[in-house]
């Protein structure tokens, strides 16, 4: 991979060497936006967070450890989304040691990870909990030898079910929950140009916006939904990708968690 490196704002990197008995404390949080695209999409949440502190290392990046007998890099991650799922916003915060350009750091991260996890945004954490800024997602799922009028009469039927129970294996066991709840949202849109990797077969297209809630309500959730209340069933895997994530407003636009970061940013260099 590339051996680009994060600059500090004052000078080139050379990371500090740790103070003795203990750790550095963490001088800076940087919140960065990731996404995962084409074959990377069934990349496992464990198998991209040890990709990431790969990055990490290679990139020279000065993060800050845990404390105790077998520390770890302060790095945290939000809702990622499910194996087997592409996705333009996932989203991570990592603990510094050193204060660096967040531009640098996005630069330096992307060039170390493997094209299809890339690196997509970074900015100064400000005050509050990033995972308090995402409550809901917007997705995006092409279904593949589905005609548009048979998935607006099954989002029709769904949208007028007061529950939709559907059934999954969870880590808990089998759960049975309600799918209808969490959508805030849900339409069939017009095709603009050929879904990815669909060609020469009707290709219905949805999206909607699924607010967090427990047990988590997936695209996959939703969708057995379907079949529940229309008995659809695509005869190929569909394949799902998250837009975005952050807060609902009531319009059912999805405020990106960064904004505001960006905006205490943008006032504090006036």
């Amino acid at each position: 991979m590339p051996g680009t490196s994060c600059t500090p704002r004052s000078s080139a990197i050379s990371s500090k060497p740790q103070p003795e008995g203990g750790q550095a404390p963490v001088v800076q949080r940087i919140r960065i936006r990731y996404a995962k695209r084409g074959p990377l999409r069934f990349t496992s949440h464990r198998d991209f967070a040890r990709a990431f502190e790969r990055a990490v290392r290679r990139a020279g990046v000065p993060v800050a450890f845990s404390q105790g007998f077998t520390p770890h890099p302060k790095i945290s991650y939000a809702s990622a989304a499910p194996t087997g799922v592409a996705s333009e916003a996932e989203y991570l915060e990592i603990g510094l040691r050193e204060p660096v350009d967040p531009a640098a750091l996005r630069a330096a991260l992307d060039a170390a990870l493997s094209p299809g996890l890339d690196v997509l945004d970074a900015v100064v954490a400000g005050p509050g909990s990033l995972a308090d800024r995402i409550d809901a997602s917007r997705w995006r799922v092409e279904l593949p030898g589905v005609e548009p009028a048979v998935l607006r009469d099954a989002v029709s039927a769904f949208l007028a079910a007061a529950e939709v129970s559907v059934e999954r294996m969870t880590k808990q066991g089998r759960r049975v929950f309600d799918a209808r709840h969490a959508v805030t949202g849900i339409d069939v849109i017009e095709r603009t140009g050929a879904p990815s990797e669909v060609a020469g077969v009707p290709c219905a297209i949805l999206e909607m916006v699924v607010r967090q809630v427990t047990p988590s309500v997936r695209p996959d959730d939703v969708l057995s939904g379907l079949r529940v209340v229309a008995d659809l069933e695509p005869p190929v895997p569909p394949r799902a990708t998250r837009l975005a994530q952050g807060t609902v407003t009531a319009q059912g636009e999805i405020v990106d968690p960064l904004e505001a970061d960006r905006d205490r940013t943008a006032i504090g260099e006036r």
